[in-house]
Formats: structure tokens, sequence, C-alpha cells
């Protein structure tokens, strides 16, 4: 574990609410936390600096304290120049460059996150959270073999963050590969089983889901996931949620083996019975 530098972490959900899936991205600080589609682009005001530029005299653990609550209140040109400031005393500090291609990335500037997480990976090769953070800039950019490549390199480093195993869920339920998908979803679970409450309630940008058949289809398997877990609201939740988007096998749950104990519970008798209709769109 790194000392005081906790890792910045990304936790990529796929929200249900439309053809849309919303993917959250959840970071964790040593501080607290903090294009729909249309025939015309909104484009708003760039970014500006807010604060005055960091003082010489700051020491890097200042700076990087400044940059860290910066980059909370989503000041992110701020944020780096902090972070550059600290890295200019600490030149060799992955943690600091991650930052950094963190704030990059939230400005949606891509190819410098890149190079940013390139040059901590480059610094240190055992960082974890760089090669996941470069997984989540592939991600964004539809790139979701290399997404997954990345994961597969930070797990292989940590296995013991939910996040990386979530995040890689996503990559490989877009890419339709629902068992893998649902391997890693239950090791996230696993590991942290408030992963999906509390990445729902970050902050997002929206991503396309291959079509609302899949969106569906994740429902359905999160269902599943609870129920195998012994999560029995979080199932029923789920499996409504699968109802309303028309999941086509939703008679699977009365065959598979992970709903045994869940169809013993009255309210999934109610919720069948009710047999609620797929909302339209």
């Amino acid at each position: 574990m790194r000392s005081s530098h906790q890792a910045t972490l990304w936790s990529v959900t796929l929200s249900t609410l439309s053809i849309f899936a919303s993917l959250t991205v959840l970071f964790v600080l040593t501080t607290p936390l903090q294009a729909q589609n249309s025939e015309q682009v909104e484009v708003g005001p760039p970014p500006v600096h807010r604060i005055a530029p960091p003082t010489a005299s700051a020491s890097a653990r200042e700076l990087e304290a400044v940059g860290d609550q910066l980059e909370a209140d989503k000041n992110f040109l701020d944020a780096i120049d902090y972070y550059e400031a600290a890295l200019r005393k600490s030149p060799s500090s992955a943690i600091l460059m991650n930052k950094v291609g963190m704030s990059q990335l939230f400005l949606k500037r891509y190819k410098n996150a890149i190079k940013t997480f390139e040059r901590a990976i480059k610094a240190d090769k055992t960082y974890a959270n760089a090669y996941a953070n470069m997984a989540v800039v592939y991600y964004q950019q539809g790139s979701y073999t290399k997404s997954i490549k990345y994961y597969d390199k930070a797990i292989q480093l940590d296995d013991t963050q939910a996040v990386f195993y979530n995040n890689r869920a996503a990559s490989e339920f877009v890419k339709k590969q629902f068992e893998k998908a649902m391997a890693d979803y239950n090791k996230a679970i696993q590991l942290d089983p408030e992963i999906f409450e509390r990445a729902s309630r970050g902050g997002g940008v929206q991503a396309k889901l291959p079509s609302p058949a899949d969106i569906a289809h994740y429902d359905y398997v999160l269902a599943k996931l609870f129920a195998q877990n012994g999560s029995a609201d979080r199932s029923l939740h789920y499996l409504k949620k699968a109802m309303e988007e028309g999941y086509p096998k939703i008679k699977d749950v009365y065959k598979d083996a992970e709903f045994s104990a869940l169809r013993k519970d009255p309210r999934f008798a109610e919720l069948m019975a009710a047999k609620t209709v797929a909302i339209q769109e």
C-alpha cells in the first residue's frame, strides 16, 4: 500500500435508465470526494484558471494537497498547475503523474492523459492505478480490448481492488463477454458489497451501450449476482429493472440456480405476478 498518497481509482458503472448508460467515474483521494445526441452540439465555455499560480516556496506535499482540493472542487486546470509544480520538486513521483492524468481525463484531454499515464507507468511499473486509469481512457475512447488489457495488468499487480474488476466487467459487457463480465462483477461485489451504490452516487459522463437489449441483460446479470450473494432487496430491484427494460428471457429466473433462495421470498412471487410491463422510451 502507498503511504499518505491514497491511490486514485476510477469506477465505471452502467445505468439502465435509457439506451444511453451512464458510465460513472468514482475516484478516491486523500481529500474528500466529492452529449446527448442532437443535430447540434452544445459547446460549453472553456475551462479557466480560478486561483493564483503555485508559489515557488511551497513544498511538494503542500502543492499536492492544494491540487487534491482543487480536483475535488473540479478546478482541473488549477489542479494540473499545482500537481505539475509538485512534480518539479519531486520529478520521479508516479503518484503525482497519475493525478495530473486524472485531471486531464476529467477535461477529456485523452491524448494528454495517455501520455501522462505512460509516464507514470514508466516511473513505476508496479503502480496498478496508473494502468487502471489508462484503461479508463481507452474505455472512454471505445477501445474496449485495450481497456481490458490494461485492467488485466492492474489486477495482476493488485487483485484486492473491487473497482478494477468492476471496470473490467464494464468493458467486457460492452463486448458482449457476458460470462466474464458476470465473474468480474461477482468478484467486485465480494470485495466491496456497496460498490454499485457508491458508484451510482458519483458524477459521470455518458456512453452508448450496444443496444437496449444489452441494458436489460445487464440488469438481469446484476439481479442474479445479488441473489447469489444473498442480497434479496438488491436482487429484486435489478430484476424489476430487467423486466421494465423488456428482458426477453425473464422466465429463466424460475430455473437459474442463483435465484433458488430468492424464489422462496414472497416479494419474488409478487413481482413476477405483477408482470411488470417494459417501459417505452
